[in-house]
């Protein structure tokens, strides 16, 4: 596993008032393209489809796709670093209100071809209910006993999917948890007891009082051949 490898809204009539005594309506001239505000209205869609989709950004969606969505003055496009050294990305910010923030991560440089979505804010969640922020508790509900690596290194807290009831997913959604704020602090001992580069079972009674929790999900597109 290589942890390396994130609408259409309906526009209103408008109601225009001539004279108080005699309301006329006026219906909108044709046109080829919705109203400008219907165009740019983020889209609403918060499902996660591992492999195929998050929302209405597809394996085919480039940064043009991502303009008419969701409006340029909501994206800012940068790069970064790769893992462990393996160059950089090009990336475009897509920054949303009610957690449906999220960033792309492109194949190349002319931001056409996403290669996966990370950075995803709380409102976006798979059929299973899984999303950023669900406790090891409800995980383990949904995946069964699973397979994870150990905290306090690069890949730490990744989810091995092929261990789990969600094997469909491998190669397609990366999960990693997290502690609580402070954990190590406050329970040192179960600390280093899940850490390093080894692999543990989800129901090793040490991750119980770390408030284990989902922190970050990357929703692979297209993967990098």
């Amino acid at each position: 596993m290589n942890p390396s490898i994130k609408g259409i809204a309906m526009a209103a009539l408008a109601l225009l008032l001539t004279n108080p005594a005699t309301p006329v309506i006026a219906l909108p001239q044709k046109t080829n393209q919705p109203p400008t505000d219907a165009r740019l209205r983020p889209s609403k869609d918060t499902l996660i489809v591992p492999g195929e989709r998050l929302g209405p950004i597809r394996r085919t969606t480039t940064k043009q796709d991502l303009v008419k969505l969701f409006g340029a003055s909501h994206l800012i496009d940068k790069t970064i670093s790769g893992p462990e050294g393996m160059g950089s990305f090009a990336v475009t910010q897509v920054n949303l209100n009610q957690g449906r923030s999220l960033l792309v991560v492109w194949s190349d440089n002319t931001r056409t071809k996403p290669l996966d979505v990370r950075n995803l804010g709380s409102a976006w969640k798979t059929r299973e209910g899984i999303g950023v922020g669900t406790p090891l508790s409800e995980l383990r509900k949904k995946l069964g006993n699973f397979k994870l690596y150990g905290l306090a290194w690069d890949y730490g807290g990744t989810i091995l999917l092929d261990s789990s009831k969600l094997s469909c997913y491998q190669g397609k959604l990366i999960l990693r948890v997290d502690t609580a704020p402070n954990a190590y602090e406050k329970f040192p001992n179960d600390y280093q007891s899940v850490s390093g580069d080894s692999t543990f079972s989800s129901n090793n009674p040490h991750w119980k009082p770390l408030g284990i929790r989902l922190a970050e999900i990357i929703v692979v597109l297209n993967p990098n051949e």
